[in-house]
């Protein structure tokens, strides 16, 4: 029997290994596509994902909802709780409040949807807070149409596996913007208040998120979880945990700007542990080159280019706010 040290170390050899078993970044093709403009409030980005090897293992950051569908493979997705769920071809990733690990029967060709916050609340019309860390069949939850357009989108895959993705881009089009439901106004502010929120700090107290919004806090904590799967003070750490990652891999970040970053947790290991919580590797891995689903989504781009800005960075993410570490 292993004492509470015994444990942690365990744990600890336990995630070294998994990290070590993850897939070489350059056996692995990740390509951003362009989102129309009528979708820009709904989808974050789609990308198309290819690899040719047999055995495949990553990590998935926590993150809003995908859509995601299977042009090749199979897999399943195991949650922080140690809850599995197999593929289908056609998958509805929900909102994830941890990292997820990926393992996969290859080769594995997918076209995925990544949702913001309100596209995951407009098309999917899910509660997070009840269906968050789940890998689901999509057509429970949006009809068989998706599976209709999953056979349309690898009949085109099919006919052209070299595809810059515009024609898959231009198949799932129509079929979200007809999912697309409308939501309570007010709900929609919040989301936005959520965004300004995340965006005044990297470490943004959860007293300036209530002053913001016109509902009481039970209310505010109800509709985050809905929309984002976590509490408020939960996806503040989330979101310091994948900014910090990003500002991190930085070309150029200098010695003092890490020194600034660290200083928004308690202590050095703590930002380990908070990094491995939502990013699912430990700081000293990032740079590895063997992440490359992770590497991809954790850009320093994606939270200064891609609208909506769900978390931006603070104009001032460089300067040592002391307060509340989201704890």
């Amino acid at each position: 029997m292993h004492g509470p040290a015994g444990s942690a170390r365990n744990e600890s050899e336990r995630g070294a290994a998994a990290e070590r078993e993850l897939t070489s970044q350059d056996l692995i093709r990740l390509e951003y596509l362009t989102v129309p403009e009528a979708l820009a409030p709904f989808i974050t980005t789609f990308y198309l994902f290819r690899c040719e090897e047999r055995d495949i293992r990553d990590v998935q950051p926590a993150a809003v909802g995908q859509l995601m569908l299977f042009l090749h493979g199979q897999g399943t997705m195991t949650f922080h709780d140690g809850n599995s769920d197999p593929s289908t071809r056609q998958n509805l990733l929900t909102p994830q409040s941890r990292a997820a690990t990926v393992e996969v029967t290859g080769p594995l060709h997918v076209f995925g949807v990544v949702l913001s916050p309100l596209g995951w609340g407009a098309i999917s019309g899910l509660d997070a807070g009840k269906w968050g860390n789940r890998l689901l069949d999509a057509v429970e939850v949006l009809g068989d149409g998706i599976a209709t357009l999953g056979e349309a989108v690898r009949a085109a895959y099919r006919a052209n596996p070299e595809t810059d993705g515009s024609d898959l881009v231009a198949l799932a089009a129509p079929f979200l913007l007809e999912r697309v439901q409308p939501l309570d106004p007010g709900h929609m502010r919040l989301l936005r208040n959520v965004a300004l929120w995340l965006g005044e700090s990297l470490n943004p107290p959860v007293e300036a998120l209530y002053e913001r919004c016109t509902y009481s806090r039970r209310q505010v904590q109800r509709l985050v979880s809905r929309y984002f799967g976590s509490t408020p003070r939960q996806l503040a750490r989330q979101y310091r945990a994948l900014r910090v990652v990003a500002l991190l891999n930085q070309p150029g970040i200098t010695d003092s700007q890490v020194a600034g970053l660290l200083e928004n947790f308690y202590d050095q290991s703590h930002m380990i542990r908070e990094i491995r919580e939502f990013v699912g590797r430990t700081p000293a891995r990032l740079n590895s080159g063997d992440a490359p689903i992770l590497e991809s989504l954790i850009d320093v781009r994606n939270f200064r280019e891609i609208e909506p800005k769900v978390a931006p960075l603070p104009k001032d993410w460089d300067k040592v706010e002391k307060g509340d570490n989201g704890d």
